[in-house]
C-alpha cells in the first residue's frame, strides 16, 4: 500500500505555461543519475511492443523517462511507470501545443535530464515544425551524442530519427502515387539535412506501418530520390505495426515482435552498390523505372521475436542473420519483389565508361533549381558535355560553362556527361 500511496501522491498534471505545452509527471520529480545505456528504438506504430519497450526502459537503469509529443496526452505515463514492471524514477510527458514550447527553459531542462527519451506517434510535420533548428533539436542531439541516453520513437517519432526524413505537409504520399510520379506533389518534403543526428542511422530513411499501409513502393521511391540527390548509397529501415527495431550501444539491430504468430517483420534496405545504381527513369509526371538487373534495392527481411531477434550490424550493415534477402525493383511504376540468394550487393556492369580518378570535377550543389554549377578544381581539359534526362534522351549538349541554365527543364533525374581525353565522367543531379 505504501507504493500505491506514493504513486498517487506523485502524479501531477498541468496545462498552464501560457498554453504552449501541457505536462504530466508520474513518479519522483527529483532528477537522478544512473548508469544508463545508449541505444535507439524504432517502433512501427499501430500499438506498442511490450518487450521492446521493456528493453528501452531497462536502459534507463532506474533513471528518468521523458515522452514528447504534439498530440494525445499522458497515455504513456502509467504504461512506462508501472505496467511493464521495470523500475524507473519517473515518467514525464510534454505535449507541445506550438513552437513556443521549444524555447521554454523547463521543457529544455526536462529533456536534458532524461535517461530515456521517447517520441510518440502523431504527425511528423508537427515535430519538424516545432523542433527543427530550436533548442529541442539541440537537446535531443545532446542526449544521443553527448549523454549517451536511449532515444526512441514510434510511427511519426520513428520517422524523424534517420538522417533523412519524410515530413509531408499533406496527408502523405502512398506507394501508387510515388511510383507513378517520383515528383508527385505529396512528395513535398524529403529532408536529408541535419535534424536528429543519429550516427548509426547515417544515410538512413525510416518508414512505419509498413505492410499494413503498403509502403514498400514509396520507401523505394524515397531511396531513389535520395541516392540521386546526394550521390551516395542510401539505406532504409522499416517496421510493421507492433514491431520494433532496437539498436544497442554496439550498433547491433535486434527485432522485437511475435513472428510467426503475426507478420511482425522489420526490413533493412539498401540501394545496390552497382557501377550504375541510379534509376533508369525518374522524371516528373512519368512512372519510376528502376530495374538494374532486377536488383535495384536489396532488402533483408527479419521476423521479430519476444526475446529479440539479432538481425544485422548497422555499423557497416554486415553480418545479417535470422532473415532472408529479397531483390526489389520497379518496372514502369510497378514494384517487383523476388527472392535473392546472392545476398548483399550484386555487381551489374554499366555501359557508360567513367573515369573515377577525375576527382577534381564535381557539382557544387544537388538538387538544383536554375543552374548546374561545375567545380573544375584541377582545370581538367574538357572536350564537350551532354545532359541526359531520366528517359536516356539528350536535353542539352555543347561547350561546358561553369553554370548551365536548366531552369526550363522539368523536375527529374539527369546525368551530366563530361567528355575528356580518354573517356567520360558522369555526374547525376536532380532538378527540383
Amino acid at each position: 500500500m505504501r507504493y500505491v500511496f506514493f504513486f498517487l501522491l506523485t502524479t501531477l498534471s498541468t496545462t498552464t505555461f501560457a498554453q504552449s505545452y501541457s505536462y504530466w509527471l508520474t513518479g519522483d520529480d527529483a532528477d537522478v543519475q544512473s548508469n544508463h545505456l545508449s541505444g535507439i528504438v524504432l517502433a512501427g506504430g499501430g500499438g506498442d511492443n511490450d518487450d521492446a519497450m521493456q528493453w528501452m526502459l531497462e536502459r534507463a537503469d532506474g533513471g528518468d523517462v521523458v515522452v514528447i509529443r504534439a498530440s494525445g496526452s499522458d497515455g504513456y505515463n502509467n504504461y512506462f511507470f508501472s505496467d511493464l514492471s521495470v523500475n524507473v524514477n519517473s515518467v514525464e510527458t510534454i505535449l507541445f501545443h506550438n513552437v513556443d514550447a521549444a524555447n521554454d527553459p523547463f521543457v529544455i531542462q526536462t529533456i536534458e535530464n532524461a535517461e530515456v527519451l521517447f517520441i510518440a506517434g502523431g504527425d511528423q510535420f508537427d515535430y519538424y515544425s516545432y523542433w527543427k533548428d530550436t533548442p529541442i533539436e539541440e537537446a535531443i542531439n545532446d542526449l544521443i551524442n553527448e549523454k549517451g541516453a536511449t532515444v526512441g520513437g514510434t510511427s511519426a517519432g520513428m520517422a524523424i530519427l534517420g538522417k533523412a526524413y519524410y515530413t509531408p505537409t499533406s496527408s502523405g504520399v502512398i506507394s501508387a502515387e510515388a511510383l507513378s510520379d517520383p515528383f508527385h506533389p505529396f512528395m513535398d518534403i524529403i529532408g536529408h539535412d541535419d535534424f536528429v543526428e543519429t550516427p548509426i542511422l547515417t544515410n538512413v530513411i525510416t518508414d512505419t506501418h509498413y505492410d499494413q499501409r503498403d509502403r514498400k513502393g514509396r520507401h523505394l521511391t524515397f531511396l531513389a530520390r535520395l541516392a540521386a540527390e546526394t550521390g551516395e548509397q542510401y539505406f532504409g529501415i522499416a517496421c510493421n505495426e507492433y514491431t520494433a527495431v532496437c539498436i544497442n550501444e554496439m550498433g547491433q539491430a535486434i527485432v522485437f515482435g511475435e513472428y510467426p504468430q503475426y507478420d511482425d517483420f522489420a526490413y533493412f534496405i539498401q540501394t545496390n552498390c552497382q557501377a550504375a545504381p541510379l534509376p533508369e527513369q525518374m522524371m516528373q509526371g512519368e512512372a519510376l523505372h528502376w530495374v538494374r538487373g532486377q536488383s535495384a534495392v536489396k532488402a533483408y527481411k527479419v521476423g521479430g521475436a519476444t526475446y529479440g531477434t539479432l538481425a544485422i550490424d548497422l555499423n557497416d550493415w554486415s553480418n545479417p542473420s535470422n532473415g532472408i534477402w529479397e531483390n526489389w525493383y520497379v518496372e514502369d511504376g510497378t514494384l517487383q519483389i523476388i527472392s535473392d540468394t546472392n545476398g548483399d550487393c550484386a555487381d551489374v556492369l554499366t555501359s557508360v565508361e567513367t573515369l573515377p580518378a577525375i576527382s577534381g570535377i564535381s557539382l557544387s550543389q544537388n538538387p538544383v533549381n536554375e543552374f548546374v554549377t561545375i567545380n573544375n578544381q584541377q582545370n581538367v581539359v574538357i572536350d564537350s558535355a551532354t545532359i541526359i534526362n531520366g528517359q536516356a534522351k539528350s536535353v542539352w549538349s555543347g561547350k561546358l560553362e561553369r553554370n548551365i541554365d536548366v531552369s526550363h527543364l522539368p523536375k527529374g533525374l539527369y546525368y551530366l556527361s563530361i567528355y575528356v581525353k580518354g573517356g567520360a565522367i558522369q555526374l547525376p543531379f536532380v532538378k527540383s
